[in-house]
This record gives C-alpha cells, structure tokens and sequence, in this order.
C-alpha cells in the first residue's frame, strides 16, 4: 500500500508543478509584453500620449488569446481621470508597435552617430542610452523628454552614440579640464 500512496503522491505534486509553470509563464508573458510607457493617439483630442498599461493586472486577468487591459497612467491624467480608454485599442492591437522604447530603437536603427560617423546596432537601454544633437548643436539625452514630445523630438533631432553623449558633456561641464588637439596627418599610428 506504501507504493501506491507515494505514486499518487508524486502524480499529484507533477501534475501541480506543471500548473503552476503554466500559470507562471503566462502571468510573466503577459507581464513582460504589457510593461513600460507607450505612446498612442488619444481618441478624444486626436493628440499623442504617453500611458502605461497596468502591467499587473494584465497579468493576473490573462488567459488563453485574451487579456484585460486597463491604464495605471496617462499623461491627461488627473484632469481626464474617468475617460473611457478607448485608446487601449491601439495597445491592443499593436502592442509592440506602440511601445516606446521599440519606437526609439526603430528610429536609430540604420542610422549613424552625428558626430563620429559610428553605425547604430543593437544597444541597452538600461546603462548606456544613446542621445540626441538638437540643431542648435546641444546634445540631449532622452530624460529630459516626456514621451508624447519623442515623435517631434525624432523629427528634428540627429542620433547620438553613448560614447559621444558622454564625451560632449563632459566638454560642456568641464571646458577647463579638455584639451583640443588637431588630428595628425598621415595614416593612423598602428597598433604593433
């Protein structure tokens, strides 16, 4: 009689464990697809916003081909708190193409840096940020932006690398401590 209660035992923590991988993967895709700031068309005013979705309870609420989305903020808010959200159509619609940070690496895709001439490939967002040259010629990075203000930003502004960002503002800081050196002539001194 041992043999049997321990098969069913091991049959019923299998069978527990396979629910709670399947449960955990949704909650975390659907976790993971509906994070971050987005920018969509506001059906009211036909101007652009930023909201994030309620990554949470779109989680929790998810299941097999449907998902319930609702908004944890919106920059209309609080004045236009009790709209209808019509604009989580577009979300749902297009989930990844309205995600910002999938707008910004479309638009340096392809592109070189303004100022040392350097391809754009795949970067990461989280430690080293590309930038912007505004055409006054100031370099930006893109915390001092609200998300809404990223299309017309992207219609003016020329793609900076990381490593330019750091180096211009590290010239625009400290004046005093750079040193300009006019570029050698002939080919580049070799490494051997």
């Amino acid at each position: 009689m041992l043999l049997p209660k321990a098969f069913l035992l091991g049959a019923v923590v299998l069978v527990g464990l396979g629910a709670l991988y399947v449960f955990s993967r949704r909650l975390a895709t659907a976790w993971l697809k509906y994070r971050g700031a987005r920018v969509v068309v506001c059906p009211e005013n036909r101007e652009l916003v930023a909201v994030e979705v309620d990554a949470v309870h779109a989680a929790l609420t998810a299941r097999p081909g449907r998902v319930d989305l609702r908004l944890e903020t919106c920059t209309r808010w609080p004045e236009k708190l009790g709209c209808g959200q019509e604009c989580l159509g577009q979300i749902e619609s297009a989930p990844e193409a309205c995600l910002l940070r999938n707008i910004l690496a479309d638009w340096y895709q392809g592109k070189h840096c303004a100022l040392c001439g350097r391809a754009f490939h795949r970067f990461h967002w989280h430690d080293h940020q590309p930038g912007l040259r505004a055409p006054d010629g100031a370099i930006r990075g893109w915390d001092g932006f609200r998300p809404e203000q990223v299309i017309d930003v992207l219609a003016t502004d020329a793609p900076v690398c990381w490593d330019c960002r750091v180096a211009e503002s590290f010239r625009k800081e400290h004046a005093e401590l750079v040193t300009d050196r006019p570029p050698r002539p002939g080919p580049p001194p070799s490494m051997a």
